[in-house]
């Protein structure tokens, strides 16, 4: 059975009673914003390619208030291990802030310093439909959230593009994620019935329809997470792209090709070799993927996912064993046009194009062979970060 997906309006109701229970008074501010699933288009995003995601109905809802002074508290309702849920820091009027021990709190720490404005002291509390770990950008979801909040809260509105610079900066620089421009574009900008066709390199972007109501986007968490200090891992395949594009002479894998790479291959390790294959190769197939989609040709776009999929696992290393079953039993269901993983990888989710009438059979089929416990999300495309203010005013 599929996960119950909670309406903005359940969501902000929750964070207002959170609100109220902790700082005992009403909030007067709200804003969301959307986590994503990137359709096709994996590890391309630092390598200047082209990325296709859509934006999700789950998304991070930060309620809150000023509070006449120059210290912001933050409280979060989200499971952060043995990390506290609270958090202080001051507002960042005299010197820029630095990166705290909580790792939660850093992402907010980090929209908070980048916001291109004075920022009050405030209390707010963090409530969230995204699931942690899941490769469904969590991440930028807070990142987008929080600053969507500040501007709400100073009505100093930023250019969208730059909105999300900033909050990509806030990743790099306070939780030392080297991450590409993807997670916190789409945040920003995503659009209902629309992926967003993103070319990393010039930042253009161009929304593809994604409206057909007889088919839908199955979203599943394989709910298992082998981080092998993933954060590492990120930075690692970085490393090797920009050592494999630099071995070709050009200034990222956006400018290579395939008969380029193989004239250089003497001149990488094996390894290397095949990070820079995948990622060319999946560069070529996002952007046939998007000419698929706008011609309705479900079909083509699937079968490009599925070989997201094998390039990701055979030549990027990035998907697991719970991964590759949840795609391989995906792939034997009737209805289903293709399935990937998704995100970062190892661990997290699927992403499964499929029809619509065919949903219940293939999450029971899923459930019995999969040899974990998977949670499933049928998805639609969403829009972007937004204030709340008028769906707050309407349930206080």
């Amino acid at each position: 059975m599929a996960e119950i997906i909670y309406s903005k309006e359940e969501l902000l109701k929750k964070g207002v009673a959170l609100y109220e229970s902790i700082f005992n008074e009403k909030p007067d501010i709200a804003a969301s914003a959307p986590g994503r699933v990137n359709l096709i288009g994996e590890h391309t995003d630092y390598n200047d390619g082209f990325v296709l995601p859509m934006a999700l109905p789950l998304v991070t809802m930060i309620v809150g208030k000023a509070n006449s002074t120059s210290d912001i508290f933050i409280y979060t309702d989200a499971d952060v291990g043995k990390e506290p849920k609270a958090a202080k820091f001051n507002s960042p009027t005299e010197s820029n802030l630095l990166p705290g021990k909580l790792n939660w709190a850093n992402y907010v720490k980090g929209s908070v310093n980048f916001f291109d404005g004075e920022v009050p002291g405030f209390n707010a509390v963090i409530v969230s439909s995204v699931p942690m770990g899941g490769g469904l950008s969590s991440s930028a979801s807070l990142e987008v959230a929080t600053y969507t909040f500040l501007e709400t809260l100073t009505g100093k509105k930023t250019d969208l593009k730059q909105k999300a610079f900033l909050c990509q900066q806030a990743e790099h620089k306070f939780a030392n994620v080297p991450c590409g421009i993807m997670d916190q574009f789409i945040a920003v900008l995503g659009k209902i019935d629309s992926a967003l066709f993103l070319d990393c390199e010039t930042k253009n972007y161009e929304l593809v329809p994604l409206n057909r109501t007889d088919i839908v986007i199955l979203v599943i968490n394989s709910n298992v997470a082998h981080f092998l200090n993933s954060s590492d891992e990120y930075a690692t395949r970085k490393s090797q792209c920009m050592e494999a594009a630099k071995a070709m002479g050009v200034e990222s894998l956006r400018k290579a090709t395939l008969s380029l790479l193989e004239a250089h291959k003497n001149n990488l390790n094996e390894t290397t070799f095949k990070r820079a294959r995948h990622v060319i190769t999946e560069i070529q197939r996002t952007e046939s993927a998007a000419q698929a989609l706008k011609k309705g040709d479900y079909n083509t776009f699937g079968s490009l996912m599925n070989e997201s999929h094998f390039s990701l696992r055979d030549d990027y290393d990035v998907s697991c064993p719970e991964l590759d079953q949840l795609v391989d039993i995906a792939l034997k269901c009737e209805g289903v046009f293709g399935s990937r993983m998704t995100g970062g990888g190892f661990g997290g989710c699927t992403v499964t194009l499929l029809k619509y009438c065919n949903v219940s059979s293939t999450i029971e089929r899923i459930q019995e062979e999969y040899s974990g416990s998977a949670t499933f999300y049928i998805a639609r495309a969403y829009g972007g970060a937004q204030d709340e203010l008028a769906l707050l005013k309407s349930i206080l």
